[in-house]
């Protein structure tokens, strides 16, 4: 009787181990980011100030259930690839979760863009002098932005950032500014 306990006990402990391996997999966990729920704001709004062209946008991109096409081009064109003036649609789910980031810290400041959506071309450029840019970055896909906000100290900015857990969050005190992505939930 004891051995048959023993055999069934194994049995289980080898069954469980085997779950939860089998939840594991290769592919990295996805960011469990939601927006903020529509009863709670009627609209979102975002203000920009892109440092590298001087351009200024204040838009109210969601309201009323929708996203405003008008406005996300907006969005699109002042995040755009400042080098090669590309435009690339950018992630609503990062725009939300800037509208998140600016509720969390209280501030009407624009968000000060050091970087938005990248070509291809830029991308490889920026990673042929620099180890810090990784060669396929989110940028790429309008799902990145580096930034930084008048007024509120850095590692606050990182701290809210890192608190959202909406995707990645990169901290570069040295260039003064913090990166922020939807891709799965990382620091560095």
């Amino acid at each position: 009787m004891k051995n048959e306990i023993c055999k069934t006990r194994r049995n289980l402990l080898k069954s469980s181990m085997a779950l939860a391996l089998a939840g594991l997999s290769s592919r990295p966990a996805l960011a469990a980011f939601k927006p903020q729920d529509a009863k709670e704001t009627i609209v979102r709004e975002l203000a920009f100030y892109n440092l590298h062209t001087g351009e200024n946008l204040k838009a109210e991109y969601w309201s009323e259930g929708g996203y405003i096409p008008d406005a996300l081009a907006g969005i699109d064109h002042i995040l755009r690839d400042f080098r090669t003036d590309e435009v690339l649609p950018i992630d609503p789910q990062l725009l939300d979760l800037l509208h998140n980031l600016r509720s969390t810290l209280g501030t009407n400041q624009p968000f000060q863009i050091i970087s938005g959506y990248r070509s291809p071309t830029t991308n490889a450029n920026l990673a042929a002098n620099s180890g810090g840019v990784a060669k396929r970055s989110l940028h790429m896909q309008g799902k990145a932005i580096d930034i930084r906000i008048e007024g509120t100290p850095l590692k606050h900015l990182r701290e809210a950032a890192i608190a959202l857990q909406g995707g990645g969050v990169g901290y570069y005190p040295g260039s003064n500014f913090v990166h922020m992505d939807v891709g799965r939930i990382r620091t560095w």
